[in-house]
């Protein structure tokens, strides 16, 4: 069943793929979308992201291999321009290790190039909608090899120092409602600060862990016993 959407305002796409007939195919199978309009496309990163500069799309349907530059490295550096754009990827791979790869950096989806064109068109539905698509074939062989990497990071953190201490307990409370998926508005509503605050201790948080996003704080504290740590105090 199709999900109902602001039909007032169209869905921005910009299409990356180094293959241009797969690229022509795509780009007139959303056309035909009453919901979407294509306003771009690209066969290399570089001009991929010059144009995600310019145009600031809704969407980024990104190829992963792609020459000179390929779609993660693509990826990393639309992240870091914070602009809201939300990244598909769009690949012939289902290696579970290049999924875990292109979300983990900020891809909200992962779709393969062979599947049904209804598919692609309910993934960019579901990620408008702020969700994380996964197609059902590829969501047990993902989080099978996440809680593999999960459990290797977790040993080799062993013997590292537990940065984690270095948190106040207010940025303690923001990073447990950050784990479990809050947006910072949301996370200013239940502790009761401004948004501007939140991205302050959310700030203070980056630089304590070492990491630089809000996915790697996330992945750091549920790595170095967060979770554990938060019962122990509550039990004090």
């Amino acid at each position: 069943m199709r999900r109902n959407m602001d039909y007032n305002k169209k869905t921005k796409i910009i299409l990356v793929d180094d293959n241009f007939d797969h690229l022509l195919g795509i780009r007139e199978l959303l056309n035909l979308e009453t919901n979407f309009e294509v306003i771009a496309t690209a066969t290399n990163a570089n001009i991929a992201i010059n144009l995600v500069k310019k145009y600031q799309p809704d969407i980024v349907l990104m190829d992963i291999n792609m020459p000179e530059k390929d779609g993660l490295s693509a990826i990393t550096e639309i992240e870091h321009l914070n602009l809201g754009v939300k990244i598909i990827s769009l690949t012939g791979y289902d290696d579970p290790d290049l999924i875990f790869r292109a979300m983990k950096i900020g891809a909200k989806g992962y779709i393969l190039k062979t599947m049904a064109s209804a598919q692609l068109i309910y993934a960019i539905e579901e990620v408008m909608q702020g969700k994380i698509y996964l197609p059902a074939g590829l969501s047990s062989r993902f989080f099978e090899y996440f809680q593999k990497s999960f459990k290797d990071e977790s040993v080799s953190n062993q013997n590292q120092e537990n940065l984690l201490q270095y948190l106040t307990q207010r940025e303690d409370e923001v990073l447990e409602l950050l784990t479990q998926g809050v947006t910072y508005k949301g996370v200013a509503r239940q502790l009761f600060i401004s948004e501007t605050t939140v991205k302050t201790h959310v700030n203070n948080i980056f630089q304590k862990l070492q990491v630089n996003d809000r996915t790697q704080a996330v992945l750091y504290a549920l790595n170095n016993g967060f979770k554990n740590r938060k019962k122990l105090k509550m039990a004090i």
